[in-house]
């Protein structure tokens, strides 16, 4: 018998969980001290949370710099019945980060990622378009992401043991190179996004390097160019529910918007896009009224018009993350960011 996913994290687990989010590579020595739990215990409890697939810490291209990555929001209409299997077909594809069945007006959303704008274009053509029982796509490419999931937060910790992560998490990142990824960069990539914990010894060994190379390769492109994020299953997250809200707004009003829709705890991540629609919005609920609440509150504090809103029925990818329909982390599909 499993675990009944609701149930399946104490107050202890979520604390942890909120500092992970914080801090990703956090040292257990940091995290018991700041939860004031031993370290042994703080790290046997993450263990169980990844074992039992309801936590896990992952790596992607930096949203924030399109000399990172190039990003699209991409709407999928399918044949009917066909919608399951045409997610699960481009939930393999490393790519696609995130696969959503939908209901509204369109079946499914994918959120795809390239290192430019033509190898994009070249994957939903080729990858997308082109899966049996794919009957049209509509594609909103990301001009800006000024809020992205890595910087949602459970709401666990208090305002000081905040801090103390915060402040342990500060680091100097390299400036950002405008040259393309190169051959460590992308494997360095590719690993964290199947461990984003994974220790220095053995991304030494993965890479072919020595552990202080390695080390230092780490912080150069954590934060410039790669983000650490620690994500949690969506049932046990106390958000069972998820929509994506297509809005407009003025052009002049768009960063204004964004700023504060980045203070609304509702509110994933919020892309600026090229499109029909300027504005697309991932929200985590806890009921379905919350769909239109949320809308309602929205427009009437802010001035944008909300066009269109998608309930996700079910998340097939999240991130990197093969999901099953808890919410659990069934799998991985490592970034590949070679150029094809």
């Amino acid at each position: 018998m499993t675990q009944d996913p609701s149930t399946a994290l104490d107050e202890v687990d979520r604390r942890i969980v909120h500092a992970m989010q914080i801090h990703p590579r956090a040292p257990w020595r940091l995290v018991g001290e700041v939860l004031a739990i031993d370290p042994v215990t703080a790290a046997r409890r993450w263990q169980r949370m990844e074992r039992d697939r309801l936590a896990w810490i992952t790596a992607y291209p930096r949203l924030a710099d399109p000399r990172n990555a190039v990003t699209a929001v991409v709407e999928i209409d399918t044949r009917a019945g066909a919608g399951p299997q045409v997610a699960e077909t481009i939930a393999a594809q490393p790519r696609a980060l995130n696969v959503k069945e939908t209901a509204g007006g369109r079946d499914l959303v994918v959120s795809a990622q390239a290192p430019t704008l033509d190898e994009l274009a070249r994957f939903i053509s080729l990858h997308l378009a082109t899966v049996p029982g794919v009957t049209a796509t509509r594609t909103h490419v990301v001009t800006a992401m000024p809020t992205e999931g890595s910087s949602w937060r459970l709401r666990d910790l208090d305002a000081g043991q905040r801090f103390q992560l915060e402040r342990a998490a500060v680091s100097t990142p390299g400036p950002v190179r405008d040259a393309a990824w190169d051959a460590v960069d992308g494997r360095m990539l590719s690993l964290l996004s199947t461990d984003g914990r994974m220790p220095i010894r053995r991304l030494a060994d993965e890479l072919g390097t020595s552990v202080t190379t390695a080390g230092r390769r780490l912080r150069q492109l954590v934060g410039s160019r790669i983000s650490l994020r620690c994500d949690v299953a969506r049932p046990v997250s106390g958000w069972p529910l998820s929509a994506v809200y297509f809005a407009s707004a003025p052009a002049d009003k768009l960063r204004e918007i964004s700023q504060a829709l980045a203070a609304v705890s509702e509110v994933r991540s919020c892309a600026i896009t090229a499109g029909p629609h300027n504005l697309v919005i991932d929200v985590w609920l806890r009921s379905l009224p919350d769909v239109h609440n949320l809308e309602a509150h929205l427009c009437a504090r802010l001035p944008l018009r909300v066009a269109d809103r998608a309930v996700v029925l079910r998340t097939v990818k999240h991130m990197g993350r093969l999901l099953d329909p808890d919410g659990r982390c069934r799998g991985v599909v490592p970034l590949d960011w070679s150029i094809t």
